[in-house]
């Protein structure tokens, strides 16, 4: 149930601020605005205001998931179950601009949502012969219509621009290196950052050779060491999507990729790639660990699906900490996710935007 906050809500429990920041036992004041009015030890607290959590309750920042089709799930389930951002990356026009969180637009009972609208491909590439066959791709054939084709979508709304490098079994046609980089270069000077699906290693070097700023994966094959270390480099981030590998029998090497970008100093970013195999709308504790398990620990994973996922490219409004000062987006959960990752399929609260949602 979402119910307005009026005076504010006080919150009682071991609380993470999120970021590397230790837990201790306290509470967190938010006022009526929505803002952290207090964060610390559990000493003279306004009695007042409702209380939640207590013995036992977890509170701290809600989880961003980089990477979600919102066309094949529910947004209205998102904000419940704990995530307090979304990006999709991939959906027809119409539907990404209904979804879209404005600037000053309340979200109500849903999370902050950033879009990217359809995906830019080839004539006839992926994803239009697939899942994608219904405006969920358009296609660019030449710089000229790279140039027009972002220019169409600055001003739609979109907050990134995904493009599709994906020749799959069948040979799809993929972008050539000079549309690549004429996407590219009209995005970035629309200030849009570029979001390449590229799960070979020959597709990620034709969208590092463009200066795509993320990759929507992690690649499902195995990457050469001199490619790991010039994703890097280049700074280009990566969205994990690893548990929906898993489901679809490649998240071996997908893993196996993940772990050495990792070590190479790569921001790997929470994502679930919502609307695939082994999804459900949600904070997935499965993917926590998959990212646990690369190398991460389990605080890694959970900074990578607050902070980090909230810095995506494209998010607002959310800085995946809390800070006394700045406007609430947190949860409170039943445990210590750290010690009990299942305790993410059933948050006791969520708050954000001025929004309150129990369960």
């Amino acid at each position: 149930m979402a119910q307005d906050l009026g005076r504010g809500v006080l919150l009682r429990g071991t609380v993470w601020p999120g970021g590397t920041a230790e837990a201790f036992e306290g509470v967190v004041v938010v006022d009526g605005s929505g803002d952290v009015a207090y964060l610390g030890p559990d000493a003279a607290m306004p009695d007042d205001l409702p209380v939640l959590g207590g013995a036992g309750a977890w509170i701290g920042p809600g989880v961003v998931d980089a990477h979600v089709h919102l066309a094949f799930g529910s947004v209205d389930e998102c904000l419940p179950a704990g995530l307090v951002g979304v990006r999709d990356l991939g959906a027809p026009s119409e539907a990404a601009g209904d979804w879209r969180t404005g600037p000053g637009v309340p979200v109500g009972a849903r999370p902050f949502v950033a879009v990217a609208g359809p995906i830019l491909t080839a004539a006839d590439g992926y994803p239009s012969r697939t899942w994608g066959a219904a405006g969920f791709a358009s296609f660019v054939t030449s710089p000229d219509d790279a140039r027009n084709t972002v220019r169409r979508l600055r001003a739609d709304g979109v907050d990134v621009v995904k493009i599709a490098l994906e020749p799959g079994a069948d040979g799809w046609p993929v972008p050539p290196p000079d549309v690549v980089r004429a996407i590219v270069d009209a995005a970035h000077d629309a200030g849009l950052a570029v979001i390449a699906h590229a799960l070979s290693a020959d597709m990620v070097r034709r969208a590092l050779d463009g200066g795509a700023d993320e990759l929507a994966h992690t690649p499902t094959e195995l990457l050469p060491e001199d490619l790991v270390d010039r994703i890097a480099a280049a700074g280009v981030s990566v969205v994990s999507t690893l548990q929906t590998f898993f489901c679809n029998g490649v998240g071996p090497h997908a893993a196996a990729n993940a772990e050495a970008l990792h070590r190479a100093g790569v921001t790997l970013r929470y994502g679930t790639d919502l609307g695939n195999a082994g999804t459900v709308p949600g904070v997935d504790p499965r993917e926590l660990d998959r990212l646990a398990d690369a190398g991460l620990g389990r605080r890694g994973a959970l900074r990578a699906a607050t902070e980090s996922s909230a810095r995506a490219p494209g998010m607002r409004r959310r800085s995946g900490r809390l800070q006394v000062g700045e406007p609430a987006a947190l949860v409170v959960l039943s445990a210590d996710p750290i010690a009990e990752p299942e305790a993410w399929r059933a948050p006791l609260a969520v708050l954000a935007d001025r929004r309150l949602v129990t369960n």
